[in-house]
């Protein structure tokens, strides 16, 4: 059902729609790169997938303090990975799934003229993936990634980065992001906010908002 007429107005049209990625603009599952790596590893992909989510290094990946190939060696080596970095990242990156409702958004936004940016804690094997799969990651007028700021949200070094990669702050702009902890932090720096809890809901929320 359409609801987007309950949806109250904006309090300040925004001059700039930032997006998060994981949730927001893409799925993600590790579980399938852990499954991937699984076949040329000595390591179940179960315990991959504890390595992943319960290790400090996909921490450090996404905070710049290991290189992609780093990462790589860190993880072959704890799971006997036998392959090559390529054979690595082609596995590692390939964990998303489109948002379509909010990416069909983005190029009408972007259609509009209204400046789109890509907020996300993320890592370069991730970006490269989806830079190669996904036109919409090239009609971002700008990316403000964690790796690349060796800060991640909800950090302020991060939003201030994104200020000044926008040239803009507070109500200017509007920002969508499916973590709540991240969301106050923007809405603590007069930032607009839409936390996502149902992205294609979020998407038709966008749309009516912006007009689009």
């Amino acid at each position: 059902m359409n609801t987007s007429s309950t949806i109250p107005p904006l309090a300040h049209q925004p001059a700039a729609v930032i997006f998060d990625l994981g949730r927001v603009m893409v799925y993600f599952d590790y579980h399938r790169a852990a499954t991937g790596l699984a076949r040329h590893s000595r390591m179940s992909a179960q315990d991959i997938q504890d390595l992943i989510d319960h290790s400090s290094l996909l921490g450090q990946l996404e905070t710049g303090l290991l290189t992609n190939q780093q990462f790589f060696s860190a993880v072959a080596e704890a799971t006997g990975f036998h392959e090559n970095y390529d054979v690595f990242a082609g596995i590692f990156g390939d964990i998303f799934d489109p948002v379509n409702e909010m990416i069909e958004v983005q190029s009408r936004l972007v259609e509009r003229g209204i400046p789109t940016y890509a907020f996300s804690n993320t890592n370069g094997i991730a970006v490269a993936h989806i830079d190669a799969t996904y036109p919409f990651f090239k009609r971002f007028t700008d990316r403000v990634c964690s790796h690349d700021h060796k800060s991640m949200k909800p950090s302020a070094p991060i939003y201030e980065a994104l200020e000044r990669a926008t040239g803009r702050r507070g109500a200017d702009l509007l920002y969508l992001d499916d973590r709540l902890e991240n969301i106050e932090a923007g809405a603590a720096r007069g930032w607009q906010t839409i936390h996502v809890t149902h992205a294609p809901s979020a998407a038709q929320q966008l749309a009516h908002l912006m007009g689009v």
